[in-house]
């Protein structure tokens, strides 16, 4: 084991998680009612906020959009955050009880569970009614959750947390969003931030001395992830569902405008990641650009 995945750092990640437990049921203010006033999403964070169609919404359409969209980002958080629990277990048969890493894994799922709940409770708040992943979503998870290895899909855990983390720094900090929600964020914020650091921890070992080959999997498996997401996000149901014409021609341009968006405000945690491992070569590079706009 390294000396920065020792078993006294982990130990103290423990210790955090159940000295200062954080429960959704008393932490966030259920109680308080949805305003007329209240926004549900950051206009930065709106996948048509910006393009020329987004100035024909009215502002009614464009509050129903974050909402939609909201709602949808956390439906992918919890669904994701599930696929995660299943990796846990599998990976917690490899361990014996006494291990560090077990101890630390259950402490994690504890969280993990208590989030997707979480997230379920806000959806239900607002009147949510998320767009649930489709065969392939299902299909390809499913399939890598079972049989890619460990550290392919600790990858895959870090890059979906790296891109929460962002968007709910952007809604806890948005005063205009529904109180409800920002506390949610500011929740997830401070537990994830002691799953990334564990998930960065665990990958040293294989990062650091990794070859050409294996960092240019890690790099593609960050932007796939992203990518997943991003599929997630915006779909012609939701522009159906507030009352456009040419429902499919809005999900085309807000697709597009979503992905230089994610470049330009949300990626740089995700950027820095990748560039510590030196993911960024002449094969992934010109995937980077193609898929996510970026410039490396």
């Amino acid at each position: 084991m390294s000396a920065a995945f020792s078993d006294e750092t982990i130990e103290r990640l423990i210790r955090i998680s159940k000295e200062k437990p954080l429960l959704p049921e008393t932490f966030v203010p259920w109680h308080e009612p949805v305003q007329d006033h209240d926004t549900f999403l950051p206009n930065v964070l709106i996948s048509l906020q910006g393009h020329p169609l987004w100035d024909r919404l009215t502002p009614e359409q464009q509050r129903e959009l974050g909402r939609h969209e909201v709602v949808q980002s956390m439906y992918s958080y919890a669904w994701t955050e599930g696929l995660a629990c299943m990796f846990f277990n599998r990976r917690l048969l490899t361990l014996t009880p006494d291990s560090v890493e077990y101890r630390f894994l259950l402490r994690e799922l504890i969280e993990e569970c208590r989030h997707q709940e979480m997230f379920s409770a806000a959806i239900d708040k607002i009147g949510g009614k998320p767009i649930t992943a489709g065969f392939w979503h299902r299909f390809w998870s499913k399939l890598t959750v079972r049989y890619m290895p460990d550290d392919g899909l600790f990858i895959s855990v870090l890059a979906i947390e790296l891109m929460t983390d962002i968007y709910g720094k952007y809604i806890r900090r948005d005063k205009a969003v529904l109180n409800v929600l920002r506390k949610v964020s500011e929740l997830h914020n401070i537990e994830e931030g002691r799953h990334i650091h564990y998930a960065k921890l665990w990958l040293q070992r294989y990062t650091q001395n990794a070859g050409f080959f294996r960092r240019t999997t890690y790099s593609i498996i960050v932007l796939l992830n992203l990518y997943f997401l991003r599929t997630l996000y915006v779909n012609d149901t939701i522009f159906e569902r507030i009352g456009v014409e040419n429902p499919k021609a809005y999900t085309k341009a807000a697709s597009r405008n979503l992905r230089d968006k994610l470049s330009k405000h949300c990626l740089k945690d995700t950027i820095e990641f990748v560039q510590e491992f030196n993911g960024f070569n002449a094969i992934t590079r010109p995937l980077w650009r193609w898929i996510m706009n970026v410039t490396i």
